[in-house]
């Protein structure tokens, strides 16, 4: 149920049967806000969905509202995903990394990393971040970090995140205009198109790499840049569990390491996603990955819902929603330790019902 996306089999087959952490990122963005942007949550209040994403992974309820998030076609949020992997086999640890959330987490005994970080502007005004201060927070933690376990599924949930992702690395320097995904099947073109225009308007006044990333990115691009480049040299394996916005992230990593005059050992460094990001004929995540100027290990879950008859989840085959939470990593580690198509799709059915 895996495939190698670049790289060798090797990688992902050598952490079968392992045990890890599912370390997920949650932040804002005020770019999110713009009409028509994402349809990562529930209109008005997609600023809640990372905090109900978090909820829901740890505990199997919302606490912040009384419904799970679910677009505005009823798709349902990929942490039911997650969620499931972890009821089927547990992963050894869940933590959160707050990196600007505009609503705290009703969550108890479960470690939530705290960094004093405010949720990012929209890329429309100029996102507002300390783009050195969060980057380095990021390589602060990863060098700290200790996990209790053989390595580390690192996942998201940053509404509005691919369309900051998108103006960030275009405003790199990176040829991806139709390499970036969306949650939408049917893409909102000219609302992103036009967001992330005046985004690199914004951009074009700042020659410095951080003076860029602090009009154009957001805290995730930026923190999980220093994680990976402060985690680097452990001795665990990290995952990078996401789409084209954690190819992001590595595009970061890349244009940070150039301007430095630096370079990465990549061995223990891979990214996983799901069918639905891979196949997706709107992106081209293999394309962004091999922009990259270091080698990547990274590999998709052949799971699809093709044996549910739920209306909701069937919309994911049908190129809806895609990612998140972690989901692509989440259903890799559930081959990985023999979990069938079948009882993680009635393991998530049972959320519905």
């Amino acid at each position: 149920m895996v495939q190698t996306i670049l790289g060798k089999k090797d990688f992902i087959e050598s952490l079968r049967g392992k045990s890890c952490t599912f370390l997920l990122s949650l932040s804002n963005t005020k770019t999110a806000n713009i009409k028509g942007i994402s349809q990562a949550g529930i209109p008005g209040m997609l600023y809640l969905t990372p905090t109900l994403d978090a909820e829901f992974l740890a505990t199997g309820e919302v606490r912040s509202l009384k419904d799970i998030a679910s677009t505005p076609k009823g798709v349902p949020t990929p942490a039911l995903i997650s969620r499931a992997i972890h009821l089927l086999k547990p992963f050894r640890n869940i933590e959160f990394l707050n990196l600007g959330l505009e609503k705290s987490l009703d969550i108890d005994y479960f470690k939530i990393h705290n960094f004093d970080i405010k949720p990012s502007g929209s890329i429309e005004d100029g996102a507002n971040i300390d783009a050195i201060d969060i980057f380095e927070k990021g390589v602060q933690f990863g060098q700290q970090y200790k996990p209790d376990s053989d390595y580390v599924i690192l996942g998201e949930s940053v509404p509005g995140g691919t369309t900051t992702a998108l103006a960030t690395a275009l405003a790199l320097g990176y040829d991806c205009n139709d390499k970036f995904s969306s949650s939408f099947k049917d893409v909102p073109n000219s609302i992103k198109n036009s967001v992330v225009s005046k985004a690199l308007q914004l951009s074009l006044k700042e020659n410095e790499l951080f003076a860029k990333l602090s009009v154009v990115a957001d805290n995730m691009l930026l923190f999980n840049a220093g994680f990976i480049l402060g985690s680097i040299e452990k001795d665990y394996r990290l995952i990078l569990a996401g789409g084209t916005q954690m190819a992001g992230v590595l595009l970061v990593v890349n244009s940070i390491l150039k301007t430095m005059q630096g370079d990465i050992d990549s061995s223990k460094l891979a990214l996983c996603t799901t069918k639905w990001v891979y196949d997706d004929p709107n992106s081209d995540l293999k394309g962004l990955l091999e922009l990259l100027d270091f080698d990547i290990n990274a590999y998709y879950s052949e799971f699809d819902f093709g044996l549910s008859n739920h209306m909701a989840l069937k919309l994911y085959d049908k190129g809806e929603a895609k990612e998140g939470v972690g989901a692509g990593g989440a259903l890799v580690y559930g081959s990985l330790n023999g979990l069938d198509k079948q009882s993680i799709t009635t393991c998530v059915e049972n959320f519905l019902v």
